[in-house]
């Protein structure tokens, strides 16, 4: 079994794939100082509890955009099951396609696996939207090479700069507005109406720009967690793949073979 461990800025997801099928999967706050032990003693209970052995795991991949987790995580890897994590982007795990950008050095593992991930599912031009802690675009062409893309806040970290920079205004979740009215009654469908429907025509407006600057039909695939959320809003996604980043992992794990 593969397991696939991708590291956020948020939170670190561990997933358990057995022929390209994810088994399990579990969450973890990210945590640069967390170490391998301490991995080791969550993720071992958690193993046992839905019936797994630790030494059905065979390869280990990482795919980080938090270098100071990197080194703990490799500990668990070697300590705990016996095996050399891979690590995506690191060799004999490159990532194997084409990064046309000024600074190809420069791009996050997770925005990388996603376009590997989207080029083995998908056909043609694709845009990328991954809600993280930023929200990404990425805009990979038919041949699978990677051309750029956008990076913006996350909802969440939106909210929380509001929030956190005036006096009076109240935390509030983001949930999926009661009504299509964009003119609030009170201060938290304000805010609500601020946060959620001003992100869906950010969304909109940038996917309609990148859409015209390609200049060809671009699907536009959609990941991370508000995906869902944002879908049942706007038509601008043609399809919602909860699971893309993890398959791209599992995809450059069987190229390392």
């Amino acid at each position: 079994m593969l397991l696939a461990i991708d590291v956020g800025n948020t939170n670190v997801v561990f997933a358990l794939f057995e022929d390209r099928v994810i088994k399990a999967r579990w969450r973890i706050a990210t945590d640069p100082r967390r170490t391998g032990d301490e991995y080791a003693v969550w993720l071992m209970q958690l193993l046992q509890i839905e019936g797994f052995d630790r030494t059905a795991v065979e390869k280990i991949i990482v795919s980080t955009v938090v270098p100071r987790a990197l080194h703990n995580l490799e500990v668990l890897a070697d300590k705990y099951f016996g095996v050399k994590a891979l690590v995506a982007g690191v060799a004999p795990v490159d990532y194997g396609m084409e990064i046309d950008v000024d600074e190809p050095r420069s791009l996050g593992a997770d925005r990388a696996v996603n376009a590997i991930a989207a080029h083995a599912k998908y056909q043609g031009d694709l845009i990328v939207v991954d809600f993280g802690t930023a929200t990404t675009f990425d805009a990979i062409d038919f041949n699978g090479a990677y051309k750029g893309g956008i990076i913006a806040p996350g909802l969440n970290l939106s909210l929380d700069a509001l929030v956190g920079n005036t006096a009076k205004l109240p935390r509030i979740a983001i949930r999926s507005p009661e009504s299509n009215s964009v003119i609030g009654r009170n201060t938290e469908d304000q805010m609500l109406i601020g946060v959620f429907w001003g992100y869906v025509a950010m969304m909109e407006g940038l996917i309609a720009r990148m859409r015209s600057e390609i200049g060809r039909p671009a699907r536009v695939i959609a990941t991370g967690g508000l995906a869902i959320l944002f879908d049942q809003h706007t038509d601008i996604f043609d399809v919602v793949d909860a699971d893309l980043t993890l398959e791209g992992m599992a995809i450059l794990a069987e190229k390392a073979k």
